[in-house]
């Protein structure tokens, strides 16, 4: 065995253990309620370079994609020797489902609740993720960006689309700075079909990489033209407001009227354009517009472009609070992707769907772990949705992975309270030696706390900041807080919550370091950098240890991920073992491309 192989199978083994896995062998519409649904009328490949490097490896002149591998019934040769009724050959439909921020830690926190919480409301007490890797496969990947070693979801979500390396929070370019094609236009030009759904806007990081190319992630106005231009048969989201004319923020203007006629005012809206482009008039020709979940439901065929929000889309316990209501306007994550499968599947030549659930990235910013549980149980429900699909069909393959870990979250032992003795009937305990650990190693209580937490902090945070000056104190802070939690907060740690102090990351000028005061953080300031948000992560520490939960950052960590597979053994095998974002991303496109996949890149090795 080789000593690089011994390492691999070494990585897997650890991951499987730290999650608690078995490795595998790889292998409604209420049709009375209202809608403003606006129906439409019916009617190159890169290639890359390799140059010898002094010490004998070989390596990339360039790090673009390779140029495409056509493989079918009559090639010479086959990647694979699975059987005729488990080829590769002729998947049609590749389904991407990105976990922001989930790293490994996070997949143990869901799989850890669905199996031990005394009250788990997990079907079978089996995570989705879980089962879907045991029916298929599972790989380990490395995410670093071009000349960094932590990446943000922007340059992450290029690397994967393109499978090209990028820089720090660019949009659908290398390295370089030059456009790359993405996965979605290499269906587009192949007359597959492409869909991208997220729960936070369309023209936020991680979809934007999918279907426009700019230098920066900030630029989501020029994204949304980006998004429109490349024509993507179902685009499901928030964000309204970098679709519409700047106008319509003078509430009395015809823009404005004329808005509240297209989507019947199910939401307050807003626009962040500095221009007066409608882009919503422009896709209108074109795309079904839908602004509630009435008349997604009533969608049978695409484009369709769904904007639901004005910004980003409910987090997963705002979402869980309404989602038995009959007056619910916002689809759910589900609900989305069940539409865009439907749509999308009508394509004889297959698909490309790429599906975020966006807001665990959120919730391992803020450092909330009650909030990150839930976004994590509301994206293993799509996973659910989207596994049993694919299952009934033999020309699809799913792939569920994370762009990068939020957060450097974790589930730890601790000093206090420690547990009570108890007498154990096994014959090395007696009346005289009682099981009595030295620590608190956590039980099924402390995820059920987790679990039971109702109001995420952005939600506490945004309703303490609405209140009048005077009655912004710490006492009721404390209040709004325990109303929500399991887990109590004193007076004293309220203080601290809105204790502030200097900036030492000061910036002038700078979108997000740019105040002289911050909330304090006492330990690693360095790393907490989004300004008043710092109020939450001083929350997240104040009932971490009633949640046996510890937190290292308000950032990104260089963890890296896991990627889950299904469908025919013969093309996920390529999506097992070591590799990273740029190896994914080009098997990926390879999948899309010929049905089947190339050998390994391995670009981790690089």
């Amino acid at each position: 065995m080789s000593k690089f192989f011994a390492r691999r199978c070494t990585i897997l083994v650890l991951v499987a253990c730290c999650w608690g896995l078995t490795l595998p062998n790889v292998v409604r519409s209420d049709e009375g309620a209202p809608s403003h649904a606006i129906m439409r009328p019916d009617g190159t490949i890169v290639t890359e370079r390799y140059l010898t490097a002094p010490d004998g490896s070989v390596v990339p002149e360039t790090l673009e994609a390779p140029p495409a591998i056509t493989l079918g019934p009559t090639a010479s040769a086959s990647p694979t020797t699975a059987s005729a009724g488990d080829s590769a050959a002729g998947v049609k439909n590749v389904i991407l489902m990105i976990g922001d921020g989930m790293g490994p830690q996070q997949v143990g926190l869901l799989a850890l609740y669905a199996r031990h919480a005394p009250s788990s409301t997990v079907p079978d007490r089996t995570a989705a993720l879980e089962q879907l890797i045991n029916e298929g496969g599972v790989g380990v990947v490395f995410n670093e960006p071009h000349g960094a070693l932590v990446v943000d979801s922007a340059a992450a979500a290029t690397q994967l689309a393109t499978g090209q390396y990028a820089g720090s929070e660019m949009i659908g370019l290398n390295y370089q700075g030059d456009p790359a094609e993405t996965v979605v236009e290499v269906a587009k030009a192949l007359g597959k079909s492409a869909g991208l759904v997220s729960d936070t806007r369309a023209t936020h990081a991680t979809p934007a990489a999918f279907a426009a190319h700019q230098p920066h992630r900030s630029m989501e106005n020029e994204i949304a033209v980006d998004m429109l231009e490349d024509h993507v048969d179902v685009l499901l989201s928030g964000g309204l407001r970098h679709w519409v004319p700047e106008a319509i923020n003078n509430r009395q203007s015809t823009a404005y009227a004329a808005l509240l006629q297209m989507t019947g005012g199910v939401f307050p809206a807003t626009s962040k354009r500095n221009d007066n482009r409608n882009l919503l008039l422009e896709a209108r020709g074109e795309y079904a517009l839908v602004f509630d979940r009435f008349a997604l439901d009533r969608v049978k065929q695409g484009p369709v472009l769904g904007l639901f929000a004005d910004s980003e889309m409910h987090d997963a316990l705002l979402e869980r609070a309404e989602l038995d209501s009959e007056g619910r306007t916002q689809p759910t994550l589900v609900e989305m992707t069940e539409k865009a499968l439907e749509v999308l599947s009508q394509n004889p030549n297959g698909f490309f769907l790429m599906v975020e659930g966006g807001q665990i990235d959120w919730a391992g910013h803020n450092n909330d772990a009650g909030t990150l549980l839930h976004e994590l149980l509301r994206f293993d429900a799509a996973v659910r949705a989207v596994h049993d699909w694919a299952r009934r069909r033999r020309d699809t393959v799913v792939l569920v992975t994370a762009d990068h870990e939020t957060g450097s979250f974790g589930l730890s032992y601790s000093g206090r309270p420690l547990p009570s003795p108890i007498r154990l009937p096994g014959a090395e305990f007696g009346d005289a030696r009682p099981f009595e650990p030295n620590f608190n190693f956590g039980d099924g209580a402390s995820l059920d706390r987790i679990f039971g937490q109702q109001k995420s902090f952005n939600t506490i945070m945004l309703e303490f900041d609405a209140l009048p000056a005077k009655d912004q104190s710490a006492e009721r802070l404390m209040d709004m807080v325990n109303d929500g939690s399991p887990v109590k907060i004193t007076l004293e740690d309220a203080v601290e919550v809105l204790t502030r102090a200097p900036n030492r990351n000061y910036a002038k000028g700078h979108p997000y370091l740019g105040t002289k005061t911050v909330p304090a953080v006492r330990d690693f300031e360095a790393f907490y950098v989004y300004g008043e948000n710092l109020r939450m992560n001083v929350l997240g520490r104040k009932v971490a240890a009633g949640q046996n939960v510890v937190w290292g950052t308000g950032t990104h960590t260089s963890t890296p991920v896991l990627v889950a597979s299904y469908g025919p053994e013969a093309a996920i095998r390529s999506f097992t073992g070591v590799m990273h974002q740029t190896d994914l991303g080009q098997r990926m496109m390879e999948l899309v491309r010929a049905g089947a996949t190339a050998g390994p890149v391995d670009a981790a090795r690089r």
